[in-house]
């Protein structure tokens, strides 16, 4: 009997001992999420050195659109929508005597544009890399088309050449290669344009982009006061609740959203870690003691704290006037366009947005990660999404 006993207080011991080392092991493995919707996407793809996000993020959103209305899954061709971009920019450029931002950055409605315009083909039609490169790299590209731009300008003529555009669409057909007016995909003859109307055969119309800001009135369209909305486009405006609401509508009802934010946040350094967040200082449940010794502590080593994300933290509460005078105060800018594709949640039940990257396989989540809600409640810039991913009242209110 003692031996059984004794056996009996062993096991015991060694089962506390593993569920406490189990126990240990979960506090610093980090967040944990678990996935509440997954909507179809196609693959994640590389933008690799260079800026041209809002073409990758806006094209995997159209992707998954076809995908949602049951059409065949396909990979576009971001660097056509760039040719076609970048060509219309260096004439608006150079019409505004060079006080445009002329510049690799781009926004969603660029590409809805272009392929309204121009039509659109697949990647494997036409991708871009004609310069002797396995991969986008576009910095020497636009060094040459920026001083083009701004020699075209300088110029002492007291009036433009009639070639200076022509050679700046050669130029694009050095780099990117010359854009097909006919090809062949699965079997069948296309143009650019039939291609987007039979093949694709999105409306581009049914596609708005939503911000929320206070300095234009709610519920009217404004053009949004960023470098890289180099066209003038004008967005929608609505209350940050209700752009929270457009987006959880939007992923309830199987709509994806493309997502622009900015990502210069240190809690966005840490998407390599698969996951984006704002830390607030944590005083939540913490006794004085506690309290006492957090504000003893260097600036520097709060922020190593905060930011070491071993386990979730406790996140700031955002209202729309932090979001205002972050804008204001350029600490929010336009950086990165994405595309959000579902929902997930860690291991406190905290809701998080799954989001799709344009650098490859960069991390533990094969190139996704999830944001939280008061990081994309306080640093989105706008979104896009189809009408129909809005609800009711809001369409309504924004007479759509």
């Amino acid at each position: 009997m003692r031996l059984r006993l004794l056996l009996t207080a062993l096991i015991a011991v060694f089962t506390y001992s593993v569920f406490a080392e189990n126990d240990k092991k979960e506090e610093k493995k980090g967040y944990v999420f678990e996935d509440d919707i997954n909507l179809p996407v196609t693959s994640v793809k590389n933008q690799n050195s260079s800026g041209t996000c809002w073409a990758f993020s806006t094209l995997s959103f159209l992707e998954s659109e076809m995908l949602r209305m049951g059409k065949p899954e396909v990979d576009l061709s971001e660097m056509y929508v760039v040719w076609h971009t970048y060509s219309a920019k260096a004439k608006k450029h150079v019409r505004v005597h060079g006080n445009l931002n002329f510049a690799a950055g781009g926004a969603f409605h660029d590409v809805t544009n272009v392929i309204r315009e121009y039509g659109i083909v697949p990647e494997s039609i036409y991708d871009g890399l004609n310069y002797g490169e396995e991969k986008h790299v576009h910095g020497e590209m636009d060094n040459v088309l920026k001083q083009h731009v701004d020699a075209v300008v300088a110029n002492k003529n007291r009036k433009l050449s009639t070639a200076w555009h022509e050679s700046i669409d050669a130029t694009l057909n050095s780099y990117l290669g010359d854009l097909p007016q006919k090809f062949e995909y699965n079997g069948k003859q296309y143009t650019p344009q039939s291609f987007a109307s039979d093949f694709v055969g999105l409306n581009m119309d049914d596609y708005v982009e939503i911000t929320s800001y206070t300095h234009h009135p709610f519920y009217s369209k404004f053009i949004l006061e960023v470098p890289d909305n180099w066209s003038w486009d004008k967005v929608y405006n609505v209350p940050v609740n209700e752009l929270e609401e457009i987006m959880d509508y939007a992923l309830d009802n199987g709509y994806t959203v493309a997502w622009a934010a900015d990502v210069s946040e240190k809690g966005f350094v840490s998407s390599n870690k698969g996951v984006a967040v704002m830390p607030a200082a944590p005083s939540v449940d913490m006794d004085d003691a506690e309290i006492a010794k957090w504000e003893a502590l260097p600036e520097k080593d709060k922020e190593k704290e905060l930011y070491k994300l071993d386990k979730p933290v406790p996140e700031l509460v955002v209202t729309q006037e932090m979001r205002q005078t972050a804008f204001d105060n350029y600490q929010t800018t336009d950086d990165h366009g994405m595309h959000i594709v579902g929902t997930g949640k860690d291991q406190n039940d905290e809701l998080f947005y799954k989001v799709k990257n344009s650098w490859g396989d960069y991390n533990k989540y094969k190139g996704y990660f999830y944001a939280s809600r008061p990081y994309v409640k306080y640093k989105t810039m706008c979104i896009m999404v189809h009408k129909d991913a809005i609800p009711q009242n809001i369409k309504e209110k924004l007479e759509l």
